[in-house]
């Protein structure tokens, strides 16, 4: 029930299921909460940074690390990369990002063991709540610019790759991604 008072409740007809509609002024306070978290995550991880440069650190044991991966900081691509000319790491793996790089928020993480392009060209659920959480801007007169980032230094074993996107998920609390529901609901996913 908690997630039902981010929404306003409209029905056109008797035949047809209730729809539920994030309001403008929900949208925005939703938006706030997660960014909010994320400058705190941000903040956090300067702060570690400067104060492991004080000290000698084997890099070799942090090259996996999720506090060492800052999405913001990467290379932004389209949102539909998948239909774009092949880039040079299509056959690589990776930890991928969709961000909306207008507040900026990071909305999601994901792991692939395909290249990106793979990935994203088929039936993809983060598709739809991308696709609905633009055009529910887009009805409000809203800015997004919902962008792609990925990060390729990854363990090639597919399951030390889905611990590290474990852990950026819990750290970043990205909305899009299911673990992370329970901080944020999911408006986007039944529009």
């Amino acid at each position: 029930m908690k997630q039902l008072n981010l929404f306003n409740y409209s029905s056109d007809s008797i035949n047809k299921q209730p729809t539920l509609e994030m309001s403008k002024d929900n949208l925005k306070n939703w938006k706030n909460q997660i960014f909010k978290h994320q400058q705190q995550v941000i903040t956090e991880q300067s702060s570690q940074v400067q104060q492991l440069s004080l000290f000698e650190v084997d890099i070799s044991s942090n090259r996996f690390d999720a506090d060492k991966i800052n999405p913001f900081s990467l290379k932004l691509y389209n949102c539909e990369f998948y239909d774009q000319k092949p880039q040079q790491h299509d056959d690589s793996n990776c930890i991928y990002f969709i961000i909306d790089n207008n507040l900026p928020l990071l909305l999601y993480i994901g792991e692939s063991q395909h290249s990106p392009r793979k990935r994203w060209k088929g039936v993809h659920d983060c598709k739809n709540y991308i696709f609905n959480y633009i055009e529910l801007h887009r009805k409000y007169q809203m800015q997004v610019a919902v962008v792609s980032a990925f990060y390729f230094d990854v363990p090639v074993e597919r399951k030390l790759r889905q611990q590290l996107e474990s852990k950026l998920i819990e750290k970043w609390r990205s909305p899009f991604n299911r673990e992370s529901w329970k901080f944020w609901g999911q408006p986007f996913g039944k529009l």
